[in-house]
């Protein structure tokens, strides 16, 4: 439920810091931050903010410095202690820039804590932009009141993933010839396990891929229905799918 409190400490900014965050400590931002507090928000000092950085909870602080290149915040009180988050892993393979971004704030908010780059066969973009990717990450949770940003980790081959992939955790493979037509069936098998969720390339999977994915012991196929979709539609659609069937949506 919103509260009037909740409405209140939602208008202010929050920004992510990857620095500590405690009663009496003064926070240095970024100097891209600086420039959005004073040429963007046009706030000044005494203005008052939150800050998170997925460790130490949600805190209320004041600017103490605002500079052209330089802000300082002191920190006043916490309020919200950090909670545990989901244990949610998206595996995609990478897409162009506009649809990579879309994708990575709209996993954030859906609650994915790890963001997997995986390269396969037909993956068309090689290369990510890792930085961008956590930008996004961290906007799309200062925006949406999270205090957990996802772990961003380097590309690997989607071979070596499945090579070292632990075996208590399922993962979750959407697959186009998948046969149950009804995911909550193969989902709900998988209830109070950790959790994978891989979405492959516009281009599809190669048969060796394929081979590989539903040999493996640990994953699961799932069907998203009759239509094809986009890969950044499927993620969306598929983490919805299943925070709702066995996530944090129960």
């Amino acid at each position: 439920m919103t509260t009037s409190s909740t409405r209140q400490t939602a208008r202010e900014q929050r920004l992510y810091v990857p620095g500590g965050l405690g009663a009496g400590m003064d926070v240095t931002l970024s100097p891209e931050q600086a420039h959005y507090l004073r040429n963007v928000m046009r706030l000044k000092p005494g203005a008052a903010l939150r800050l998170f950085n997925g460790r130490d909870g949600e805190w209320r602080g004041e600017v103490s410095e605002l500079g052209k290149k330089s802000a300082t915040v002191a920190c006043r009180a916490c309020t919200r202690e950090q909670t545990g988050g989901t244990d949610l892993h998206l595996l995609f393979a990478p897409l162009k820039h506009a649809r990579l971004d879309y994708m990575v704030q709209k996993a954030t908010e859906m609650g994915a804590s790890v963001l997997q780059p995986a390269l396969t066969a037909f993956t068309v973009p090689q290369r990510v932009n890792l930085e961008r990717m956590r930008a996004n990450a961290a906007e799309a949770a200062e925006q949406c009141n999270m205090l957990s940003v996802p772990d961003v980790r380097e590309p690997a081959k989607l071979s070596d993933l499945l090579e070292r992939w632990p075996d208590e955790r399922a993962l979750i493979f959407c697959d186009e010839a998948a046969e149950q037509t009804s995911p909550l069936d193969a989902l709900w098998l998988l209830a109070g396990r950790p959790l994978g969720l891989f979405i492959g390339p516009e281009g599809g999977f190669s048969e060796d891929e394929c081979g590989l994915l539903r040999a493996a012991p640990f994953v699961t196929a799932i069907s998203l229905g009759p239509r094809i979709m986009r890969a950044d539609t499927a993620a969306v659609a598929a983490l919805a799918v299943v925070q709702a069937a066995i996530g944090d949506w129960r």
